[in-house]
């Protein structure tokens, strides 16, 4: 299992937090995303065998989040 920690600086609410997990759970090999509204962080654990960091972020922008 991996961990990779992402800067979300757009993300600023409850919604935005639901909406980025439940884009995250989507994806095959993503275990368990947080979501940290005060630092615009997400973490994802991952099975790199299944998914690599480029997909999960291309998820978390597809659902309106750009990753910096």
């Amino acid at each position: 299992m991996t961990t990779i920690e992402l800067t979300v600086p757009t993300v600023h609410c409850r919604s935005c937090k639901m909406n980025i997990e439940e884009s995250l759970e989507e994806v095959s090999g993503v275990h368990a995303s947080t979501v940290d509204l005060a630092a615009k962080r997400v973490s994802v654990d991952y099975d790199d065998d299944t998914v690599d960091a480029a997909t999960i972020t291309a998820a978390i922008e597809a659902a309106g989040y750009p990753v910096s």
